[in-house]
């Protein structure tokens, strides 16, 4: 309430002017609801894209597949070394048939004029853990030509569980070929393909066609 005073002659004359009054709480708890509302608008646009992003499926193809560089280590591992010719042998693979779900590592024997036999045995090893022995042997026919005793590294691809690796798998006519020291040839049998590589003393050359017959135990009689 503001107060004003004049004079008129003799009488003082008084005057009162309303001023309209700040309701100080109201406008505090307006200000207040303002900077709420604005800090949770903040918090939302911080925080949303985290969440988006967590709710992305991740692709991980190594759960079931090895990567190439995965079995160069594996196979280098295996044969003693990493070489030149062992990382292009697998390189060749994969460019054919990609990444595959399981590998063979073991030793087999053999030799052939014309016709053969091999034998041989290993580990079965998959992507999904499954680890199993398995044994191999099959007749060979083809020019090729020497003994041997190697180490074969197989790549295993389509193989749907470990007990479907234990059948015949024919081997693919004109598929064998050498990379530095390496022989590489392809079996296949419906959808699952091996691709043995073979490295060791008196490598067998050749495009042997043929089969070998994977079993839970050793069978001397490959027919």
């Amino acid at each position: 309430m503001a107060q004003s005073r004049w004079r008129t002659g003799n009488t003082e004359m008084k005057s009162e002017t309303s001023l309209p009054a700040m309701d100080h709480n109201a406008t505090r708890g307006t200000a207040l609801r303002r900077l709420g509302t604005c800090l949770i608008a903040a918090a939302a646009l911080m925080f949303s894209g985290p969440a988006l992003a967590e709710q992305k499926p991740a692709v991980d193809r190594g759960d079931s597949t090895y990567s190439e560089e995965e079995i160069v280590r594996e196979a280098g591992d295996f044969f003693g070394e990493v070489s030149k010719g062992l990382a292009d042998a697998v390189h060749s693979v994969f460019k054919r048939y990609g990444e595959p779900n399981a590998y063979i590592k073991g030793e087999e024997a053999g030799g052939a004029f014309v016709v053969g036999l091999r034998y041989g045995q290993g580990e079965l090893v998959m992507k999904n853990g499954t680890r199993q022995r398995v044994y191999w042997q099959g007749p060979s026919a083809g020019w090729d030509f020497g003994g041997n005793a190697v180490k074969s590294f197989t790549l295993v691809y389509n193989l749907p569980n470990g007990e479907a690796i234990y059948q015949r798998f024919p081997g693919v006519e004109g598929s064998a070929f050498l990379i530095g020291g390496i022989a590489v040839n392809y079996q296949q049998r419906d959808n699952i393909v091996l691709a043995p590589m073979r490295a060791g003393v008196g490598l067998r050359l050749g495009a042997s066609v043929g089969y070998l017959k994977y079993t839970k135990s050793r069978e001397w009689l490959p027919f």
